[in-house]
């Protein structure tokens, strides 16, 4: 059952040649969907479309929620430097009301999952950009969303810390059940998350590819299905020696 389409969908900013033309997207309830593409290509721009923060010019975007079903992830954390880490994790709730006890502990066990339950009463300035990027995660999962969001969250990061969110991302997304729809410009990235990858290309999808890994370890990294899907996006994005 699709959770999100896209159809048709058309979207220029004001005095500039579409941003997304024409673009088609179907993504399943409970699937894991990434976006890769060249900078300026329109993956940003179509998962704001998605989140409705943008309108279509033309086509239509159908959502099968409402937008509290919807979590977002941007680049950067974003977080609340007066605020310590749980109440950042709530502020969602707090912009409808009072968060209660049990909203509360569903904060805490979500740092917990994401080890971060010894700083539940730090403040942004006092965690490390990884740390900050988790918090960033629990926030958007605290309303336990059917959608979730993320545009390039791991950028910024460390291989090591990028390679321990990516684990720690698929492990939140299917003990929530959350279906997911994540920008990245990391090849390896996409094909490490993903059940899908799409390869978005003047401002539609090109060519949809289905990644079949048996698992999503550390060590399917090095196997020679992972090497033959990443070729097969790198040959899609028109990469040189994309098949070597």
């Amino acid at each position: 059952m699709s959770l999100l389409k896209l159809e048709q969908v058309r979207f220029a900013f004001p005095g500039w040649p579409p941003t997304v033309d024409g673009a088609e997207l179907d993504v399943a309830q409970g699937a894991f969907h990434c976006l890769v593409g060249r900078s300026g290509c329109g993956k940003t721009t179509l998962l704001k479309l998605a989140a409705g923060l943008l309108e279509p010019q033309q086509g239509r975007v159908v959502f099968h929620g409402t937008p509290q079903d919807i979590g977002f992830v941007f680049q950067s954390p974003n977080l609340l430097e007066w605020l310590r880490v749980i109440d950042n994790v709530l502020l969602p709730v707090t912009l409808h009301h009072r968060p209660d006890a049990q909203e509360r502990e569903r904060a805490l066990r979500l740092l917990e999952q994401l080890g971060l339950a010894a700083h539940a009463q730090k403040y942004p300035r006092q965690l490390s950009g990884g740390q900050q990027s988790r918090v960033a995660l629990a926030r958007a999962l605290i309303l336990q969303p059917s959608l979730l969001l993320l545009d390039e969250p791991f950028a910024a990061l460390d291989a090591i810390t990028r390679e321990e969110l990516q684990r720690d991302l698929l492990a939140m997304a299917r003990g929530s059940g959350a279906t997911v729809l994540f920008v990245t410009h990391d090849i390896a990235e996409a094909v490490f998350l993903a059940d899908r990858v799409d390869v978005v290309e003047d401002g539609r999808i090109a060519q949809e590819i289905a990644v079949t890994l048996p698992r999503h370890d550390a060590q399917v990294r090095y196997g020679t299905e992972f090497a033959r899907l990443c070729a097969q996006v790198r040959a899609a994005l028109h990469l040189e020696g994309a098949a070597a």
